[in-house]
């Protein structure tokens, strides 16, 4: 039996593992979950938590970045030693900004891709707002947040210096920050600057990606 993903298809942290268990050559299967299903991550894992990482025996993980530690036999991401550098909690702050202006733009957008129905997209709406306020007032500070977004972008833009995110090799700071920004995709109208969208593509080439693949299977 191959090991399967289970995950939500918008989610940053499900496409961290994808990005990750695609380009180390993994072969795997994914099954996505609907955002108002308790049971099924429940059962895999004890807790309402994507994404799940299920092993040949049976044995399922979350966590994404242990889910990636784990998979990763030949240590080539080197997960847990980036995570213990100096510069790691810069790097985990500038992410964790970004991520969150992404939410907030990109989130109002997400209910209506094809991963929802009414009930999920009741249930996924109701949940997120209470964290981040009323999509519809996140709609209407769209333009403050692309503002305030920018300089933090322009700050990753900045660090592509050969290729990668200050490397010229594709490492774990570039599957954390490709799997956030992605969701920007889905904002009608947005453009990144020509060189992050460069760089996205690449990612997405290096891995394999295609974020839409499990409706066409």
């Amino acid at each position: 039996m191959k090991p399967t993903l289970y995950h939500y298809n918008i989610c940053p942290f499900c496409i961290r593992v994808r990005l990750a268990a695609n380009y180390l050559g993994i072969n795997y299967d994914t099954k996505l979950v609907r955002y108002d299903d308790e049971t099924t991550p429940m059962k895999l894992a004890g807790t309402k938590m994507l994404p799940i990482w299920v092993n040949e025996n049976g044995n399922g993980i979350n966590e994404s970045l242990d889910i990636i530690s784990l998979i990763d036999i030949e240590n080539r991401f080197k997960t847990k030693e980036t995570i213990a550098t100096p510069e790691w909690k810069d790097f985990e702050q500038l992410l964790n900004t970004v991520s969150g202006y992404v939410h907030n733009i990109a989130m109002p957008h997400f209910i209506y891709t094809k991963e929802f129905d009414d009930k999920s997209r009741e249930y996924f709406q109701k949940k997120k707002e209470q964290k981040r306020g009323p999509f519809e007032v996140l709609i209407k500070n769209r333009a403050l947040f692309e503002k305030e977004m920018a300089e933090h972008l322009q700050e990753i833009e900045n660090s592509i210096t050969d290729g990668y995110y200050k490397s010229s090799q594709l490492g774990l700071q570039d599957i954390l920050l490709a799997s956030h920004m992605w969701g920007m995709y889905l904002v009608p109208e947005f453009q990144f600057s020509e060189k992050l969208h460069r760089y996205l593509q690449k990612i997405k080439a290096d891995c394999n990606f295609e974020w839409q693949e499990d409706f066409w299977k």
